[in-house]
């Protein structure tokens, strides 16, 4: 029996994304997600924060343009397919990484959002974006 996955994730980068190209030419470009989770805790009523990384990775086309548009600190919403990692940290330690295999970037928040945090914006036309 086949399966299907589709994750959505909406969050801030977390850092700028970094382009290469394999060997045959595609671009791929990497990033990194953050996704906060904000609740208060009724036993104790404190404000309570849960982050999850997420390492999103984008090919060819959807890389390049990811590449040009997305900036540290800007809202994002990626779709695609998730897969749990599970290695052993420089400090002997157990640990996990979740990694995103973007098929899908949108952008979020206000055009002057992505200014502000980069000095950049979104092209004025949204038919100037190549996606």
């Amino acid at each position: 029996m086949a399966g299907y996955q589709y994750t959505i994730i909406i969050g801030n980068v977390g850092r700028d994304p970094e382009m290469r190209y394999t060997q045959s030419g595609v671009a791929v470009c990497d990033f990194s997600v953050a996704v906060s989770r904000r609740w208060t805790d009724r036993t104790t009523n404190e404000r309570r924060e849960q982050t999850t990384w997420f390492r999103v990775t984008a090919w060819r086309a959807l890389a390049e343009t990811v590449n040009q548009y997305v900036h540290k600190g800007m809202q994002i919403m990626v779709t695609g397919m998730v897969e749990a990692s599970a290695f052993m940290g420089q400090d002997g330690q157990p640990r996990a990484s979740l990694d995103l295999t973007a098929q899908d970037v949108q952008f979020l928040g206000q055009r002057g959002d992505a200014m502000e945090s980069s000095g950049e914006g979104y092209p004025e036309d949204a038919q100037d974006l190549p996606f």
